[in-house]
């Protein structure tokens, strides 16, 4: 009994441990979140480090792992051309002290 407890408590950990892995997809209809690149994170609502690893990408911290399977994946995103189509808006930042919300509104989309 204490066994199949332990193994459903580290497979439902590891499952949501990366909640930040995400893959971009072909058609908007197949997307979790339509997202739009800002020019400025002052516009954004996240702003986005992009993880070389997926063990990085923890929590619901603007810290994003890409996949390379939407199996992989906790999230599909669809990067949209117009930022009145977006679900969110995003800017991709070179480090990753600054990736974090800016709206807090719009945090439970990732989750």
């Amino acid at each position: 009994m204490r066994l199949l407890l332990l193994t459903i408590l580290v497979s439902f950990s590891l499952n949501y441990s990366y909640s930040q892995t995400v893959f971009s997809v072909d058609s908007k209809y197949d997307a979790d979140v339509k997202v739009f690149v800002v020019s400025s994170k002052y516009d954004a609502d996240l702003v986005v480090y992009k993880c070389s690893s997926k063990y990085d990408a923890t929590d619901n911290k603007g810290l994003w792992f890409f996949a390379s399977s939407k199996y992989d994946a906790k999230k599909k995103i669809y990067f949209v051309n117009s930022k009145y189509d977006a679900d969110l808006l995003i800017f991709f930042t070179d480090s990753k002290y600054d990736a974090g919300w800016k709206k807090n509104s719009k945090m439970q989309l990732m989750y």
